[in-house]
């Protein structure tokens, strides 16, 4: 790659002077050596200085029978800095924030679990159906639900 099309300022971010690419790709090894994209750096959670990767969250919440579709992102809050937040597609109506919440504390660590859920009838997607977390960290900030610590 050698930029960004009509974009300097996006290239000058992403390559530096000696032509290697920052992809923003948030990776691991596994004990084989085997690499797994786990993440994006721009869709990291910082929750009091603790990495949080959405795609662990949402992983969780999706295991849950009542859940369709879920989207975690980070939403600013000025004692941690930022905060859990998952916005939710319901498959069974009865679900309720207290079920996703305590279902959540079971498979997560205490700093992971959500603390704001917010449900919605769908989520924005992609042409090819990848959900757009940025549409949902762009939108102003709607009432929701938020869950005691």
């Amino acid at each position: 790659m050698q930029g960004y099309w009509n974009r300097p300022e996006a290239t000058r971010e992403s390559i530096d002077e000696h032509g290697w690419l920052a992809t923003g790709d948030v990776v691991q090894f596994d004990d084989d050596g085997f690499l797994h994209i786990v993440d994006r750096k721009k869709d990291m959670i910082l929750v009091s200085g603790f990495n949080v990767y959405p795609n662990e969250v949402e992983d969780v919440v999706a295991l849950h029978e009542k859940v369709l579709e879920v989207a975690a992102i980070g939403q600013p809050d000025e004692n941690s800095g930022e905060l859990v937040k998952i916005c939710v597609v319901k498959k069974d109506p009865s679900l309720t924030r207290d079920d996703l919440v305590a279902h959540c504390r079971k498979h997560l660590t205490g700093y992971k679990v959500p603390r704001v859920v917010e449900f919605r009838d769908e989520l924005p997607k992609t042409n090819v159906g990848k959900v757009l977390r940025r549409e949902l960290r762009d939108e102003p900030e709607a009432p929701a639900q938020k869950a005691s610590a």
